[in-house]
């Protein structure tokens, strides 16, 4: 294996299922560093981790899942980094189909789960909503903002690890981040199994989550892309606002005026954000390829 492969899994509570994924992890890649990061486990999730072979990072509490992709992400130390959940959902077979994608010239390859592998009906809609919003917000198709199984150049995926937030919502973080900074994203399909044990994510809260990081990260990425219906729904409220006060009274009343102004406000400040991105990720390029 020419290029140095680590494989990290952020883990709570795994212990009944760490001891098999991998065992399988070690099986599809014999030479890759295994980093298991212990989410500040109650039972023998490092115990089992450590008697499998895997090097483990510990958190002394539970910091969140993406706080334990960081911590992993750091702790890595090979040119590839690839990410899977430790619950047993994912296919160890499937890492050797992500990298030799990204040896096509990608920079990240993610696995896109199909709609048989989603948990429920529920998750699969709001997927599919997260998937069209994301790819409203990049103009690149997003086959799946959220799956947990994914392989990156490890040097690009530490610039963004300050974008990271320490909950449930890295990969859509880390995806719209590539996507913004011109690095090449591919998808790859995957079949993810039931996972073993309960799930920790909570279903309304990081739902929210999710969609107020994808509104963040989009604001980093085109801001306009978020301004711009804001605009197209108030000019068109005063505008049906005007020919109703006019049919009706012959005249313009103030709520018009307020609303038309209110548009021509939101435009130039999403002008100015766009500009501020545009000049914010100018000066990061220009710092790299100074360097």
């Amino acid at each position: 294996m020419k290029t140095k492969i680590s494989v990290v899994l952020p883990a709570k509570n795994e212990a009944l299922v760490i001891g098999q994924v991998l065992a399988g992890i070690r099986g599809a890649l014999p030479e890759a560093e295994i980093v298991v990061v212990n989410d500040g486990s109650s039972d023998a999730t490092a115990e089992e981790a450590r008697r499998s072979g895997a090097s483990v990072v510990d958190h002394p509490y539970s910091m969140g899942n993406g706080a334990a992709i960081k911590s992993g992400a750091r702790a890595a130390s090979g040119d590839v980094i690839v990410f899977m959940d430790a619950d047993g959902q994912h296919d160890p077979a499937d890492i050797l189909r992500l990298i030799e994608r990204l040896d096509e010239g990608f920079d990240m390859v993610v696995g896109a789960r199909d709609g048989a592998s989603q948990a429920s009906v529920g998750r699969g809609l709001a997927n599919r909503f997260y998937n069209r919003l994301a790819s409203y917000m990049t103009g690149h198709r997003i086959e799946d903002l959220t799956s947990g199984l994914r392989a990156a150049r490890a040097e690009r995926f530490r610039e963004f690890l300050y974008l990271l937030p320490n909950g449930f919502s890295y990969p859509t973080t880390s995806t719209m981040a590539f996507f913004r900074a011109g690095y090449p994203v591919a998808y790859v399909p995957i079949r993810a199994g039931k996972r073993i044990g309960k799930s920790h994510v909570r279903i309304l809260k990081d739902g929210t989550r999710f969609l107020l990081i994808i509104f963040k990260i989009g604001t980093l990425y085109s801001p306009l892309k978020l301004f711009a219906p804001v605009v197209a729904v108030q000019v068109l409220l005063g505008l049906a606002y005007y020919a109703y006060t006019f049919i009706l009274h012959g005249r313009l009343s103030l709520a018009t005026i307020f609303m038309l102004t209110s548009a021509v406000t939101t435009f130039l400040i999403g002008l100015v954000s766009e500009q501020i991105t545009q000049l914010m990720y100018r000066s990061n390029g220009e710092e790299k390829a100074s360097r």
